[in-house]
Formats: structure tokens, C-alpha cells, sequence
């Protein structure tokens, strides 16, 4: 809960003798869910914060400290100990934890340059660039890495199973953006979506037994034809997003989200039940973000953030007690995202 909500809902009794003591009603827009809420980065471009399992640390994704593209950092859950722990070359995106702590994936370019790849033209609309050099690799804290994928075209946003042995990430091996699924040795792959179009951005359930994850799948022909032109071009455009469900083995695959909203970067509640998210629906301009929570029916659907800034990238940590998720609040430059974390309240 933000510090201006704490006062205002401070009780009033300045009149004891002639009314009752009573905390006045919250506004509409409190953020409820979210007690005590700490920014943990100050500065650049932070986000995609993601818990360690035993929920002492943070890895994340970053543009700061005068670098010039995303490197992978980590630090405590205080915000404490900012370590970059890639190597600085290329760009990565995407880091999760191993099981064991000391180990961890990220995706990177530094195969195919050690330069910043290009951002992409944003002149015909805004669009996401799928850097074909992106490649997964397993990396200690020394930098010792083992690159887990070799085929041609983007491999990345890989997270792991609950139980630290399969790894979940989109490929476009097979000449669409599909997830797939490996072991943490990069064995065993195993592909899981092959509907046309963009399926990403995918995490396991408390239990592994499900995934969701974000996806748009052009329906009409002239919409088919302009995302397979854009992909040619290493390029999708994320006007229209939604959120699925399936099992973890590909199978029984269920749409969450029907609002044609941006809806992406879905999270499990720890109850297995719910699921947390970042969309566009509420601004008709579509341009701010919040964060939501639904039923994994597609019920029960409630706002959890009203900043009027962009709101993402939610994860909670594996205990439950405390979300973690990146924000443009408080940004004393536009452009700016940090990390912010907050006690979650049921």
C-alpha cells in the first residue's frame, strides 16, 4: 500500500466525546493486495524480476549503470547487492534461477555479435523485435556457460518447472514462435503449441502440472499475412494479447482472456487457482498498464494496481507472501522502470 493511502486511511478521533471512532471508507483505486511497498531499483530500465526458490534473491534483466542493452543482474529482495552476473556482451533477456541457486538461464546474443543488436523501427507501428541470435545457456556465478540451444532463429524466455527439471521457452526452430519445452540440460525437447502465431512468455503452475502464457493467433487471412510478413523480419507486433492455460505436457490448451486487450506476462497465484497479469484494458488509449488477477475459467476478474503508469512483469515469490513486479511509478525520467516488491494480502 502506498504511503499517501496509509494516511488517509489513518482513524479519525478527534471528536471522542460526540462521535465514534471510525476509519474512513478506502478509495475505489487502493492497491489492497499490495501492503508495504518497497522500490528496489533506482534508475535505467529494470524489470522481468524474478525470485530465487528460496525467496531470499531477485534475478532480473536490466539497461542501467551506463550500459547500453538488458545484462543480467541480481540482488537481494531488500534491493541490496546489485551484481551484474553476464558477461556484458550482446543482448540477454529472460534470466531464471536454478533450483540449486547457484545456477542459472538467461537467453543472449553474444554469439552472433558481442555488440547491442538494433532496436527495432518503430516508424510502421510498435512492434517487438525477435533477435534471431537469441540463443539459452546455463550459467554458474562466474560466468561459466553452457549454451543449451543451437538452432538457427530466436530461442528465449525460458523459466523452470517447480521441481528445477524442465525448462519452458519459445523457439522458432520450426518457423513460428512455438513453446517448447527441454530439460535443464537442454535434452529431451519436446514442442508444445503449433498454432500460427505468437505463443510466449511462459511459466509453470505451483504445482507443474500446468502453463500459461501469453499468445496471439492472427484468424483472418490479411491478418495471417502481415504477422508472417512482420516474422520475417524478426519482428511481431503486441497489439492484441491473450492469456492461455494448457498442461504442461501441451495438451488441453484453454483461453483465459477474451477483452482485445494487450493481456502478457501471466503468473500462477500459489493456489494453483488464479492467475496474475499485466493488460492495457482499462486505458482506452491503450497505452497504461496495470496488473490483474483472474481465475484460470476466465471468472472473477479484479484489479490489483491503478498507477497511472505501466504496471508488469508480477511474479510471487515461491513462499506466497510477497509479489515482485517492475513500474514506471515514481520515474524521475520518462522511459524510466524499476523493480518494486510489496507483502501480498489476501
Amino acid at each position: 500500500m502506498n504511503f499517501h493511502w496509509a494516511v488517509r486511511i489513518a482513524p479519525l478521533c478527534l471528536l471522542p466525546a460526540l462521535i465514534a471512532c471510525q476509519a474512513p471508507e478506502e478509495p475505489e483505486n487502493a492497491e489492497r493486495r499490495l501492503r508495504n511497498l518497497r522500490q528496489l531499483t533506482f534508475g535505467g530500465e529494470n524489470a522481468e524480476a524474478y525470485f530465487s526458490f528460496d525467496s531470499k534473491r531477485l534475478i532480473f534483466q536490466a539497461t542501467r549503470d551506463g550500459g547500453q542493452c538488458d545484462q543480467i543482474f541480481v540482488m537481494g529482495t531488500d534491493g541490496s547487492g546489485i551484481t551484474r552476473v553476464s558477461s556484458g556482451k550482446g543482448r540477454t533477456t529472460c534470466a531464471y534461477f536454478l533450483k540449486d541457486g547457484r545456477r542459472f538461464v538467461y537467453a543472449s546474443t553474444h554469439l552472433g555479435s558481442e555488440d547491442c543488436p538494433p532496436r527495432p523501427d518503430f516508424s510502421r507501428g510498435y512492434v517487438w523485435a525477435i533477435y534471431p541470435d537469441y540463443d539459452i545457456f546455463l550459467s554458474d556465478f562466474n560466468q561459466g556457460l553452457t549454451r543449451l540451444t543451437d538452432t538457427p532463429g530466436y530461442d528465449a524466455e525460458a523459466t523452470l518447472s517447480p521441481d528445477g527439471e524442465k525448462i519452458v521457452f519459445t523457439s522458432m526452430r520450426d518457423g513460428d514462435l512455438d513453446l517448447y519445452s527441454m530439460n535443464i540440460d537442454g535434452t529431451g525437447v519436446q514442442r508444445l503449441t503449433d498454432t500460427l502465431g505468437y505463443d510466449g512468455g511462459a511459466f509453470y503452475s505451483p504445482d507443474g502440472r500446468k502453463i500459461v502464457y501469453r499468445a496471439s493467433h492472427p484468424t483472418d487471412e490479411a491478418a495471417k499475412i502481415k504477422y508472417t510478413d512482420l516474422l520475417s523480419r524478426n519482428l511481431i507486433e503486441p497489439n492484441q494479447l491473450d492469456i492461455f492455460v494448457m498442461n504442461a505436457d501441451g495438451t488441453g490448451r484453454v483461453q483465459v482472456t477474451r477483452n482485445g486487450a494487450a493481456n502478457f506476462c501471466p503468473f500462477f497465484h500459489p493456489d494453483g487457482r488464479r492467475i496474475i497479469f499485466a493488460s492495457n484494458l482499462g486505458d482506452p488509449r491503450g497505452r497504461n498498464f496495470d496488473l490483474y488477477l483472474i481465475d484460470i475459467d476466465g471468472t472473477n476478474l479484479e484489479q490489483v494496481t491503478f498507477d497511472e503508469t505501466f504496471d508488469g512483469f508480477p511474479m510471487f515469490s515461491p513462499d506466497g507472501k510477497q509479489l515482485v513486479f517492475a513500474s514506471n511509478r515514481h520515474g524521475k525520467v520518462r522511459g524510466e522502470t524499476n523493480v518494486f516488491i510489496a507483502d501480498w494480502m489476501e
